[in-house]
């Protein structure tokens, strides 16, 4: 039932995130093998949210109904409903490329920025401005589209009753192993943007994403090829790096940053020691330039 067989590892994540999270919650451990679970289970947060945006893009099943089951489970397992990447994702960010009128666009908040406080600061700037045009994206699915209001109404309905459920069973484990998971999961899921397009060129075509390498595209569905990505959102992850291949000779070297940890350690953390490890904008100013494409 499955489109492209890659997605089976979609779907191992979606099913190792909650059963490490119920052997967590129910079988006593030593705390180092605790800890080891707990980080995978926070690991797995991340590959779900970027199952959420791969999933958006291009829906994994053949089957509609399995299509939305797993919108349904998505959004229980990060605590956020499926819904919110299309007014914000689709129509906003991909729309716009991290442009003037991309709302969420890096350097809107505070000046054009690249630095560790930044990176922590943008979750919440960014989620201050995005849900006022949830709320704008509902009203008007309200009047065209009922039914799919109602859906969207569901997928909060979920997750108010799974944390209701599971507060009651046991706050404290409630706390510890779904709501924290989920605010670590969320916080990466907005903080990718500062990090894929913080002083990259928002009146580029081209130079306007910054793209990672190594590990993190194996284990993380190529989230790091961005570039790509925006080129092609309806390509499946699985043919990026393809697709990475052909743009990478094309866009500004700063924007081929290497492995993703230890371009934030020396943009977050070396920086702070040494000037030569700063980020330097590439951002232009008036209309979009004509890049090679």
């Amino acid at each position: 039932m499955l489109i492209n067989r890659r997605d089976w590892q979609s779907v191992a994540y979606l099913l190792a995130q909650p059963l490490l999270v119920a052997l967590l919650w129910h079988v006593p451990m030593h705390w180092a093998l605790t800890a080891v679970v707990y980080g995978l289970v926070l690991f797995l947060t991340l590959g779900v949210g970027v199952i959420h945006h791969n999933h958006t893009h291009r829906k994994m099943w053949r089957s509609k109904r399995l299509n939305r089951l797993t919108d349904l489970w998505i959004t229980a397992l990060q605590g956020h409903p499926t819904f919110v990447f299309y007014p914000a994702h689709i129509a906003n960010h991909h729309r716009y490329h991290h442009g003037p009128q991309d709302v969420a666009r890096t350097y809107r908040f505070g000046g054009d920025t690249n630095h560790l406080l930044g990176y922590l600061l943008h979750p919440l700037q960014a989620g201050w401005v995005l849900y006022p045009l949830f709320i704008h994206w509902l009203r008007q699915l309200q009047q065209r589209h009922a039914g799919a209001f109602r859906y969207c109404l569901l997928q909060y309905a979920i997750v108010l009753l799974l944390w209701g459920t599971l507060a009651l069973s046991d706050a404290q484990k409630m706390l510890w192993l779904v709501l924290l998971p989920q605010l670590h999961g969320l916080h990466w899921l907005l903080a990718t943007n500062y990090l894929q397009h913080a002083h990259a060129d928002g009146h580029s075509k081209l130079n306007f994403a910054r793209n990672f390498e190594g590990w993190v595209n194996p284990l993380l569905f190529n989230i790091g090829l961005h570039t790509a990505h925006h080129r092609h959102p309806r390509a499946h992850w699985s043919s990026l790096p393809q697709l990475h291949a052909h743009y990478r000779h094309q866009i500004h070297p700063a924007l081929n940053a290497g492995p993703l940890l230890a371009y934030m350690g020396r943009t977050y953390f070396l920086s702070l020691l040494h000037p030569r490890w700063r980020s330097r904008s590439l951002m232009t100013t008036g209309t979009p330039h004509a890049d090679s494409v």
